[in-house]
C-alpha cells in the first residue's frame, strides 16, 4: 500500500451533546436568543458555506487563495452516481478509519441547484491525528487544500470534488448533515437557496469563500429553522 502502515484498530465516539438546551450542541453555545440570531449562529454559518471553522487568517489554504468561477447549475442525477464512486473510493482507502462517509451539500439534496462540485463528509476519530488518514486518501487522489483545527479538506485534481474531514460525533458533522436534512425537508427553503445562489453567481467573486459568505445570513436563518426541526421531529444526525 505505497509503504503506509496498517491502520490500527480505532473507536469512533461522538462529542458530548450539551442537554440544557434543544437548540445547544457540542461546546457552543446557543444560536437563538428571542428569536434573533446571534454571532455564533453566524459562524455556524459561516462554516456551513465557506468550509471553514475558523477565520480565514487561522486556516492554512495549501496553494493559497484562488479566484474561480462560480457557476450555478440545475440538479443532477449523476451527482449521487459520483458520490458513491468516490465513497467506495474513500472506504476502501481507510477502512475502519472511516466512522462514515456522507454526502453533504447542495448537492446531497435533489432539485437544488448547485455548484457542480461534490462535497463528502468524512468523520474520523481524530482529525488532527492525520497520520491516520491523510496519507491514504492523498494516496487514492485527494489533495490536501485546506487545514484548520477540527477540519481538513481535500479535494481531486479536477477540483470538482470536495473531502471534508471532521471528528465523529462533532458540531461540524452534525450541522452539515442537519442543514442537508433540512433543505430535503423544506421546499420554501430549497428555492430561497436556489433563487439566491442564481443571483449571487453573476458577479465577480475575488475567491470561492466571498462568494460562500455572502451566503452566511441566509444559512444562519435556515439553521434556525432546521433546529427548531430537528426538537421537534426527533431528528438525529
Amino acid at each position: 500500500m505505497n509503504g503506509i502502515q496498517p491502520l490500527p484498530k480505532l473507536e469512533c465516539t461522538p462529542s458530548a451533546v450539551n442537554e440544557n438546551s434543544r437548540l445547544c450542541h457540542g461546546r457552543d453555545t446557543c444560536c437563538v436568543v428571542s428569536g434573533e440570531i446571534r454571532a455564533d449562529s453566524l459562524r455556524h454559518a459561516r462554516a456551513a458555506s465557506t468550509g471553514h471553522t475558523f477565520p480565514v487568517d487561522e486556516v492554512e489554504l495549501i496553494g493559497g487563495p484562488e479566484k474561480r468561477a462560480i457557476v450555478i447549475e440545475a440538479y443532477s442525477s449523476v451527482w449521487p452516481e459520483l458520490f458513491e464512486e468516490h465513497r467506495r473510493r474513500i472506504t476502501e482507502a481507510l477502512g475502519a478509519g472511516a466512522c462514515r462517509v456522507d454526502q453533504i451539500g447542495s448537492t446531497a439534496v435533489a432539485g437544488l441547484a448547485a455548484k457542480p462540485i461534490i462535497d463528502v463528509q468524512v468523520s474520523v476519530p481524530d482529525v488532527e491525528d492525520e497520520s491516520s488518514y491523510l496519507a491514504r486518501l492523498e494516496a487514492a487522489g485527494y489533495r490536501l487544500r485546506v487545514r484548520e483545527m477540527g477540519h481538513r479538506m481535500l479535494r481531486t485534481p479536477e477540483l470538482d470534488v470536495h473531502i471534508h474531514v471532521c471528528d465523529s460525533g462533532s458540531d461540524w458533522e452534525r450541522r452539515h448533515l442537519l442543514l442537508r436534512d433540512w433543505l430535503r425537508e423544506s421546499a420554501a427553503d430549497r428555492q430561497a437557496y436556489a433563487a439566491l445562489k442564481i443571483e449571487l453567481q453573476g458577479q465577480d467573486w475575488e475567491t470561492m469563500n466571498h462568494y460562500a459568505e455572502a451566503k452566511s445570513m441566509l444559512i444562519a436563518e435556515m439553521t434556525i429553522r432546521a433546529e427548531r426541526w430537528a426538537a421537534t421531529s426527533g431528528w438525529s444526525p
